[in-house]
């Protein structure tokens, strides 16, 4: 009866694949975007890379893994799997791959995979704008046994101008919303977490959001306790770092614009700002001067 039941299913599965008409991978792009933005803005993976490779692992998601199981990526089971579990050819007979409820979470499944795994994580350490470095880098660290999987990926992200999407929500910083009170937590474009203070905003109202303590809040922001905090602030939950994101090499001064100001907009450490400019603590710089980032 339980092989009757199981032929019936594949059957069933199989038809259903088949009378189901073939979504364009146009459309993949249009249906999925928006996802793959979310999980570059929270992993750091770039959205093209994501989108290249769910266009070449699901056959733009008309594949029968992708069908049968929302697994758009083709990742496999492995030892630490205690999901829903689908068995397909691949490259052994009957190979164990992972089922999802829906296709957002194979999307997420994919960033948490690379992201957990040392093997990958030299990548992190890349551009997220380099898509060439990225497709080269999933091959080297074994991903794919295909020799021309980076030049596929490639060759998509290319075709269909994918990496218009590694730019978003905009090149100078990305965000992604947080469930911590009504706090929005966003990401800075060299991956250190802030938030904008609202209207009556502090310190202490801003760390008890954010699980923090308002005196390493200070000392992230490299502030005093009598400074105060006014609507559009950012405050930095984590330390900034040396330098800007690769994007950002230089900052031509604006009107009105301090050492202070630009540290914080570019999330760059204060004296690392001074001394990579070679400037005395203390110097305000003019307007149209135009200072090194990294």
């Amino acid at each position: 009866m339980r092989a009757s039941l199981s032929s019936f299913f594949i059957l069933s599965t199989i038809f259903l694949a088949t009378a189901r008409e073939k979504i364009t991978t146009v459309e993949y792009i249009e249906t999925y975007k928006s996802v793959a933005i979310q999980e570059m803005n929270m992993y750091g993976i770039p959205a093209s890379i994501t989108l290249a490779q769910g266009i070449l692992e699901s056959g733009s998601g008309n594949s029968h893994l992708a069908i049968e199981a929302n697994n758009h990526f083709g990742i496999k089971c492995h030892r630490d799997w205690e999901g829903r579990k689908v068995y397909h050819d691949d490259d052994e007979k009957n190979e164990c791959f992972r089922a999802y409820k829906d296709p957002n979470e194979s999307f997420r499944d994919h960033s948490l995979f690379l992201k957990d795994r040392s093997r990958y994580a030299f990548l992190f350490e890349e551009d997220r704008t380099d898509y060439k470095a990225w497709a080269k880098g999933l091959k080297k660290a074994g991903y794919a046994t295909n020799p021309k999987y980076p030049k596929l990926l490639i060759n998509l992200i290319e075709t269909h101008n994918l990496h218009q999407y590694d730019l978003k929500q905009s090149e100078e910083e990305d965000y992604f919303e947080l469930d911590l009170s009504s706090a929005i937590i966003q990401t800075s474009s060299n991956k250190v977490k802030f938030i904008v203070a609202g209207e009556g905003d502090s310190f202490e109202s801003i760390a008890s959001q954010t699980e923090n303590k308002p005196a390493d809040l200070l000392e992230y922001n490299e502030l005093n306790y009598d400074d105060k905090l006014k609507a559009g602030d950012k405050v930095y939950l984590q330390p900034k770092k040396r330098k800007a994101a690769r994007s950002f090499k230089t900052h031509t001064v604006a009107p009105g614009e301090t050492m202070y100001f630009i540290a914080q907009k570019y999330a760059v450490k204060l004296k690392y700002l001074y001394k990579r400019n070679e400037l005395k603590i203390g110097y305000q710089p003019k307007a149209g001067e135009i200072l090194e980032l990294r």
